[in-house]
């Protein structure tokens, strides 16, 4: 891009360098004098300081714009949203970006406020944000345009007229589009395919497992991701058993065997990932019957679960109005390696604990199950209301959640047990003692997945069909 001073002959005044970062402890009485010149002395919005309970949080964030000499030359706070708080009693992933100031001497020195609110937002993803808001003088509304905001309404603050913005957070519909969108083009050829058998029989499209037609034979099947299998071979495999059980759980069957297919470089290799199936087959009792091996190959496993019952439950069986509910055992921590992205809460469960989980389902038989996986609680939703014909609502903070999971990841990783259920309010069965059930939201007439927050507010999370299969 060319600079229209320099067209014409005119310098551009010298910019001295600068960056932006977090505040370390010396900052922030510099960054509070600039708040106050600006605030208090030269707009005269507030009168003597401008320090709100959002300073006394612990989890506030500073960053600052620093020159050459450690200078703060302008800065911004980030933190969680105190309507959230006071209605949630804890961080449910919607914050607040405020206070964004550049000393007088500064403002023209290399768009050094445009700056601080493009780090804001990047620390706020990194964080696990969903809702990021900010009440902005109405001067400064073109500037937060250009930077991609959105406004969302008006306020007046001490009496000035200011706008609401938010920052889009496509979290979760990149997750979605990424691990769900393309599912219906790639099977097409398979929906040719008529009978009682085509892709689960009718009621059942797209479902976690597969009733077998003529039987009382479910069967499920799942690829672990070639990249975990490299990293961690022994978790990969029981990985393996633990995401296969899930499935057969969501469709309220016994899993009674399993079948392997395993690809590995090495014979030893291959022995790490089986050693991890056997830990899972053992803990789950379930019998690996049999499978395929290949050596010089890269690492791939793939396992087949069979199960059984007389009465599957659906993905798809939810209606518009039942109310959507979570069960999750919440026990555990990030697994090593891939935090904010897998929660383990299986490994520390005994045999006993993680079969009395695997039979919630069957015992409460609701009118739709899944259980969260790939795309986390929200994907996991759209396709639960997808298969349902239907849209869902989820209630942000009524969702059961880990205290030390950030609200983003959680609801967007894969939980280890976490099963979704939808029944008509209040006739919801599921319960165990090592899990944690809450209705958190209902299924609704309108497409997508919508957030809804503790002011009422409700934020696009899936804008629409999450696989394209449509109603099962």
């Amino acid at each position: 891009m060319l600079d229209v001073p320099t067209l014409t002959g005119r310098s551009l005044p010298p910019v001295a360098p600068w960056t932006v970062r977090p505040a370390e402890g010396r900052h922030l009485a510099a960054y509070r004098g600039l708040r106050r010149d600006a605030f208090v002395v030269e707009q005269g919005l507030f009168k003597g300081q401008d320090l709100d309970r959002l300073d006394d949080d612990e989890r506030t964030q500073v960053l600052v714009a620093l020159d050459a000499d450690d200078r703060v030359l302008g800065g911004v706070r980030i933190a969680p949203a105190p309507e959230a708080v006071d209605a949630a009693g804890r961080d449910i992933g919607w914050w607040t970006g405020s206070r964004l100031v550049v000393a007088p001497g500064a403002r023209r020195a290399g768009g050094i406020g445009a700056a601080l609110v493009r780090a804001a937002c990047a620390r706020v993803a990194e964080l696990g944000v969903l809702r990021f808001d900010a009440t902005v003088q109405t001067r400064n509304r073109v500037l937060f345009e250009r930077l991609g905001w959105l406004p969302s309404g008006t306020r007046e603050v001490q009496g000035q007229p200011h706008v609401l913005m938010r920052w889009p957070m496509p979290r979760i519909a990149d997750l979605v589009a990424a691990t769900k969108s393309a599912l219906a083009g790639l099977v097409e050829p398979l929906l040719e395919h008529t009978g009682p058998a085509a892709l689960g029989g009718a009621g059942f499209l797209g479902d976690d497992g597969a009733p077998v037609p003529g039987t009382d034979v479910v069967a499920a099947c799942d690829a672990i991701l070639p990249t975990l299998i490299e990293r961690d071979p022994e978790w990969a495999g029981w990985c393996a058993v633990l995401v296969n059980v899930n499935d057969l759980t969501a469709m309220g069957a016994d899993a009674v065997g399993l079948t392997d297919a395993v690809g590995a470089p090495t014979a030893s290799f291959a022995r790490r990932v089986l050693n991890g199936l056997h830990s899972g087959s053992q803990a789950w009792g379930v019998p690996v019957l049999g499978g395929h091996t290949q050596l010089g190959v890269p690492a791939s496993l793939s396992v087949t679960a069979l199960g059984r019952t007389d009465h599957p439950v659906p993905g798809g069986g939810g209606q518009a109005g039942h109310a959507l509910s979570l069960t999750a055992d919440l026990s555990g921590r990030w697994r090593r390696g891939f935090e904010g992205l897998q929660w383990d809460s299986t490994s520390s469960r005994s045999a006993a604990e993680l079969r009395h989980l695997a039979g919630t389902v069957g015992a409460a038989r609701p009118h739709a199950a899944k259980d969260v996986s790939m795309a986390g609680i929200v994907g996991t939703t759209a396709m639960l209301a997808e298969a349902s014909g239907t849209g869902a609502t989820i209630d942000v903070a009524d969702v059961p959640a880990p205290d030390d999971a950030a609200p983003g990841d959680w609801l967007t990783c894969f939980p280890g047990f976490a099963m979704l259920t939808a029944d008509p309010s209040g006739a919801g069965r599921m319960s165990s003692p090592l899990a944690a059930t809450a209705e958190c939201g209902e299924l609704t007439a309108e497409p997508g997945v919508r957030l809804r927050w503790p002011d009422g507010v409700t934020t696009v999370a899936v804008p629409g069909a999450a696989t394209g299969f449509g109603p099962a």
